[in-house]
């Protein structure tokens, strides 16, 4: 809870820094771009979450891996290191792109789903969820084998678990609590 209030705070003032610099869609994509590269690599990861590893040289391998980003993302993630707070630059990233989405009064869907959806699946879903928020929603959708089937959608801080893994998992609890 700590580090979430945390992430809200720099993905703010991240936000504020991009208005004023009208950069909002670069670092957007910047901020994109650091969430699918961190949660498609373990190795950096580990990198950020080690306590052995200096600042200067996580610093560095930040500066390399994201070297054509915005100058308000450089400068988030030089923060990040500084503060020794770089554990928690997935979580800012995140919490950017849903502050911007708010701000462009657009939200996004995150869709997880064993198989991929079809695009009138995909039509189906944005619609439903259009309907439900009032706002423009683009859908972005994750394939997640371990769910075994049905769907799991979050739009902002809300989530609906529709999943076979999450029905299974409700079915042994219930089952241990009758025992």
């Amino acid at each position: 809870m700590k580090d979430t209030r945390a992430a809200i705070r720099y993905a703010k003032a991240i936000l504020d820094s991009a208005v004023d610099k009208k950069a909002t869609d670069a670092v957007e994509k910047d901020m994109r771009s650091v969430v699918h590269t961190i949660s498609d690599s373990n190795e950096l990861k580990d990198m950020l979450a080690s306590p052995v590893l200096r600042g200067e040289t996580k610093k560095n391998a930040l500066s390399a891996i994201f070297r054509n980003s915005h100058a308000i993302t450089e400068g988030l993630l030089k923060l990040l290191v500084d503060n020794k707070r770089v554990g928690m630059l997935n979580e800012v990233a995140l919490k950017y792109i849903i502050l911007n989405e708010k701000l462009k009064r657009q939200d996004v869907a995150y869709v997880t789903t064993a198989v991929p959806l079809t695009t009138a699946l995909e039509k189906k879903i944005l619609a439903q969820v259009t309907k439900i928020t009032g706002d423009k929603v683009a859908i972005e959708s994750k394939i997640d084998e371990n769910i075994i089937g049905g769907f799991v959608l979050r739009v902002g801080d809300l989530q609906f678990d529709a999943s076979i893994a999450n029905t299974l998992s409700n079915l042994k609890r219930e089952f241990t609590n009758s025992l």
